[in-house]
């Protein structure tokens, strides 16, 4: 297994070995952009089997975890284990962190590198959902010829719901496509954000669109419930590029087959992937993707820098004898 060797005097050389446990075709083409912080990781191309993954995580001191769940079980296994550096914002989904922390195992996420990716994911399905684009795509396809009618959003008002660092990129956007941006945000907008802070019920009450842009936590689990969905301006569009889990999912259904909203345009789901006939495959007033908001060559070039970065500095941290703080 290849490792990051560091000189820690003259005579005395030590190797800490980074294992890159689950690199994917798309990151396996960017690391030759990443150097010198690629240069000596192991990289495993694709999903290990659970022996090789036990394998990996057993002989490396720190572990780069694009989309793999390390359970505590797994992590017993590697006494060597001391950092675990996750490709993304959601290790909690992934990794066992309370096990991790018992076991001395310090596990860092990577924050803020899809922003306006991900802002202009979410802006591009509220286009989507103003124009029928998906709609006229499917019917253009299978031979039907029926324009949709479609709405201008210049004028519009645009509810965020979090506007924090994803969702002021996506006020920044909507305001300078004519749109008026109000939001709420649970730690206040900051000053140079072109949006306008209201209570949450005055934004949902007051939005021809919404756009979700929280974390998911213990607080926000089924955030938007039957009741609070009922507060939206009716047939509003929605768009969720955040989390699936923020929305009571029979609630909202049944909001866009009431009419409540006029068309959700939704890149997460509380199961993933969305199963074939799933309720929410079935209406005509919602646009889906496959959880890509994040996902663009720009993006994963700096996820893929920064989680390097965070590797190698807890690598020579371990080299110099010491402890890896959170």
């Amino acid at each position: 297994m290849p490792s990051v060797s560091v000189r820690r005097s003259k005579a005395n050389f030590v190797s800490v070995r980074i294992s890159y446990i689950d690199c994917g075709t798309s990151m396996r083409e960017l690391l030759a952009d990443c150097s010198p912080f690629a240069d000596g990781i192991d990289v495993f191309d694709g999903d290990p089997a659970p022996d090789r993954l036990a394998a990996l995580v057993r002989e490396a001191d720190v572990v780069l975890d694009g989309h793999t769940a390390l359970d505590g079980a797994l992590l017993a296994q590697a006494p060597r284990l001391r950092s675990i550096v996750f490709l993304g914002t959601g290790a909690s989904n992934y990794i066992d962190l309370a096990a991790a922390s018992r076991r001395g195992i310090v596990v860092r996420a990577v924050k803020n590198y899809g922003d306006r990716t991900i802002a202009e994911h979410a802006f591009g399905l509220l286009l989507a959902a103003a124009r029928g684009f998906a709609r006229m795509d499917y019917d253009v396809r299978n031979g039907i010829w029926a324009p949709q009618n479609g709405i201008e959003l210049a004028g519009k008002t645009l509810g965020i719901i979090g506007v924090g660092a994803t969702g002021a990129e996506m006020a920044r956007i909507a305001f300078g496509f004519g749109m008026q941006v109000i939001g709420w945000n649970r730690s206040g907008v900051v000053a140079d954000v072109p949006c306008t802070a209201m209570p949450l019920d005055e934004v949902l009450a007051n939005s021809d669109a919404i756009s979700v842009h929280l974390a998911l936590c213990a607080e926000t689990q089924g955030f938007f419930d039957a009741q609070r969905l009922n507060r939206l301006k009716p047939g509003c569009l929605l768009v969720n590029v955040a989390r699936g889990g923020l929305f009571d999912e029979p609630a909202l259904i049944e909001a866009l087959r009431t009419g409540r909203i006029a068309h959700a345009a939704l890149d997460v789901f509380t199961t993933e992937p969305l199963p074939k006939g799933h309720a929410l495959t079935m209406l005509p007033n919602v646009t889906l993707s496959a959880h890509a908001a994040w996902k663009s060559r720009e993006a994963s070039f700096r996820l893929l820098r920064r989680s390097l970065e965070l590797a190698r500095a807890d690598a020579e941290r371990l080299v110099a004898g010491d402890t890896l703080a959170p």
